[in-house]
């Protein structure tokens, strides 16, 4: 009955503390200051009050929370040398990757259709995205996403755990764990082969129609109408396009070929590269966010010339008061 996993970061002959210190931490930090700017942004400009920088807001925190799961703890283990990390540890882990991924993967499907409803419904967009509709699909998605992670999370520690308790990553994930178990994996790689297909490739269908016929409509418009309308939804594009990219790559490769070092470098990538290159694309993609960049430094810069005339102007009544 195993107490504890160890965690080996770094695979045999491998020095890897150099990730440790300068990498994982200059990722993460870009990652909660990109994603910082974008939630402050959408919550300080009024014109950004819209349900597409709403669902940007949400994928901006949840990336914090995606990539503070596993990048702290794994440079905490490192700097410390203490690869032990309990077995409730571990199903935490689990539980809370499988949760923002499974989430990250929904907000993403509902932004496509917003960006749909948008461009090829734009008499409806009010009364299809309002307010209400939002906040609905915002707590379904986070709803779901604690049943999906706790049915996964369960079905995986109801294994037995005898072969050996070394995990051969920085983080504990699914197939990691898989691999050490001396039980009937067959039921577990079941259900997270036809969840992934189900979810993955039922999100990946909408995102792909939705923008099957934003095309077909942006192509019906006047000459220098399509142009707006890509610079709308080509940010969005690009992160779907990463996120999928390594989904796959981690959880459906077959574990009896599984290499250790490629799993470390795809579980990073899948775990730090999405979070860290969201806000980039928005920012320099998007010019309503450029804008709004603008908009808040010239607020905060009035703002602030008008503290010190108030100041200023205090400093001198009381002066004449005093005389």
């Amino acid at each position: 009955m195993l107490t504890d996993f160890l965690l080996l970061g770094s695979p045999d002959g491998w020095n890897l503390s150099f990730l440790y210190f300068t990498v994982f931490p200059m990722t993460y930090l870009g990652t909660l200051l990109g994603n910082l700017l974008i939630v402050t942004l959408t919550t300080a400009d009024q014109r950004l009050h819209t349900p597409m920088y709403f669902f940007l807001r949400n994928l901006s925190i949840l990336d914090m929370c995606f990539i503070s799961v596993t990048v702290p703890n794994a440079c905490v283990n490192s700097l410390t040398g203490n690869r032990a990390t309990s077995v409730a540890g571990c199903a935490i882990q689990i539980f809370l990757v499988t949760f923002c991924a499974y989430v990250d993967m929904l907000f993403l499907t509902i932004m496509a259709w917003d960006r749909y409803v948008a461009i090829c419904q734009p008499l409806q967009y009010l009364f299809i995205m309002n307010p209400q509709i939002c906040v609905c699909m915002t707590l379904s998605s986070l709803l779901s996403g604690l049943l999906y992670a706790g049915v996964h999370t369960e079905n995986t520690f109801q294994l037995s755990f005898c072969q050996s308790n070394v995990v051969h990553q920085f983080l504990c994930d699914i197939p990691s764990l898989l691999r050490l178990s001396c039980s009937d994996i067959t039921s577990n790689m079941v259900l997270l082969l036809v969840s992934i297909i189900i979810i993955g490739g039922g999100c990946f269908a909408i995102i792909i129609m939705s923008y099957i016929c934003i095309f077909a409509a942006v192509l019906k418009f006047p000459t220098r109408a399509p142009g707006k309308a890509f610079s709308t939804c080509t940010p969005h594009i690009l992160v779907v396009s990463v996120f999928l990219s390594f989904i796959p790559s981690v959880y459906l490769r077959p574990s009896a070929t599984a290499d250790t070092l490629q799993d470390m470098v795809l579980s990073a990538f899948y775990t730090m590269v999405p979070p860290f290159l969201n806000p980039l694309i928005y920012s320099l993609r998007n010019k309503q966010v450029k804008e709004a960049v603008r908009r808040v430094m010239q607020r905060e810069l009035f703002s602030g010339k008008m503290i010190k005339l108030h100041f200023r102007i205090i400093v001198i009544s009381l002066f004449v008061v005093l005389r």
